[in-house]
């Protein structure tokens, strides 16, 4: 299972899972896409590269997931897959990825909109040689 959606009062909570934390974090990128459209139905027409670099890893992925806001609402690009991503650590963590998806957002079925990423419940673990990522995006 790559993520699954949890019960929540007010918005949407997610939990996404990995081998790596590399997995997790692009299984939580499909997960943030799978509250606005799915992105299996997303056609993989256009490439892009993100990278941030941030403090720590509950930063890092905040920042992550936040260029998928800001690519949507700049450009309406909509994630189809995470080709490539990979976290280092030095001073900071950085993060580089590699997505496709499309420009097209009038093309697709919306579900809702997500206005935001936030630290509410944010979670990231390692059990059982598995990474588990939680996330509650404001909608």
């Amino acid at each position: 299972m790559k993520y699954e959606f949890l019960p929540h009062t007010a918005d949407v909570k997610f939990r996404a899972y990995g081998n790596t934390l590399e997995e997790a974090f692009s299984n939580a990128a499909l997960a943030l896409t799978d509250i606005i459209v799915d992105p299996e139905s997303v056609k993989a027409k256009v490439r892009k590269t993100i990278e941030v670099e941030s403090e720590d890893e509950k930063a890092l992925l905040y920042d992550f997931l936040e260029q998928f806001l800001i690519l949507l609402d700049i450009e309406g690009f909509l994630l189809h897959k995470v080709e490539k991503l990979e976290i280092k650590k030095n001073d900071k963590f950085h993060l580089q990825a590699t997505v496709v998806g499309d420009n097209k957002p009038e093309s697709y079925e919306t579900k809702t909109h997500v206005k935001a990423i936030t630290y509410q419940e944010m979670e990231i673990k390692k059990q059982n040689n598995k990474y588990i990522i939680q996330v509650v995006p404001d909608i």
